[in-house]
């Protein structure tokens, strides 16, 4: 079976160390964002360092999605099929792709988790810095703080729940995880789920 390279090593390795940033920024920001939570400050050794080091898991996080970002903006243009992808997403949900537009290397829904993941990310970037003590939280007034901790903890839950969706589909589509691990697909999973992204690399247009 010939398999087609999706993935570059250094694409894998980039995503890979988001995922873990994301982790660690998910699980100790968690930590501060209800009580029930707080047991979470053990796994960073404790209250004090889960403060300290929080906001350092969300600036490393947030430099390394600007890699993700620059390697893979292009494709993730939105294109007129991709609002005909997304016009049809009910079939999809109901398990029949054959009836789906053909797309190229990503679909709609991973285009749009890709950017609502850009913006969530500049937000809680800007936000946590308007907060961080002690570095820069006095130069902004308490008003602007607070709204800030406010969209700060609307955009880290969304960014949860773009993750979720985002591990769900992956885990959904049988070879994507594959791909995200190895790097590679076979053919015929290209053919069936990105078949403009297939005979773009492959130079085949007959299928």
């Amino acid at each position: 079976m010939r398999m087609l390279i999706r993935y570059k090593d250094g694409d894998r390795i980039n995503h890979w160390i988001v995922a873990f940033l994301f982790l660690c920024a998910g699980l100790s920001g968690l930590a501060f964002f209800h009580p029930s939570f707080f047991f979470l400050t053990a796994i960073f050794g404790g209250g004090v360092w889960t403060r300290i080091l929080h906001p350092f898991f969300g600036v490393f996080m947030f430099l390394g999605f600007v890699g993700l970002f620059f390697r893979f903006w292009r494709r993730n243009l939105w294109k007129d099929r991709d609002t005909e992808w997304m016009r049809r997403t009910p079939t999809l949900l109901k398990g029949d792709e054959e009836d789906m537009p053909a797309v190229g290397k990503n679909n709609a829904g991973q285009k749009i988790v890709f950017w609502a993941m850009g913006i969530c990310l500049c937000l809680l970037l800007i936000t946590g810095v308007m907060f961080w003590q002690p570095w820069f939280a006095d130069g902004f007034p308490i008003v602007l703080r607070r709204i800030a901790v406010l969209i700060h903890a609307f955009s880290a839950a969304v960014l949860i729940l773009i993750a979720i969706v985002h591990i769900y589909a992956a885990i959904w589509v049988k070879g994507s995880v594959h791909a995200m691990m190895r790097g590679t697909v076979s053919e015929a999973w290209a053919r069936k789920h990105h078949l403009l992204w297939y005979r773009e690399v492959t130079g085949n247009d007959r299928t």
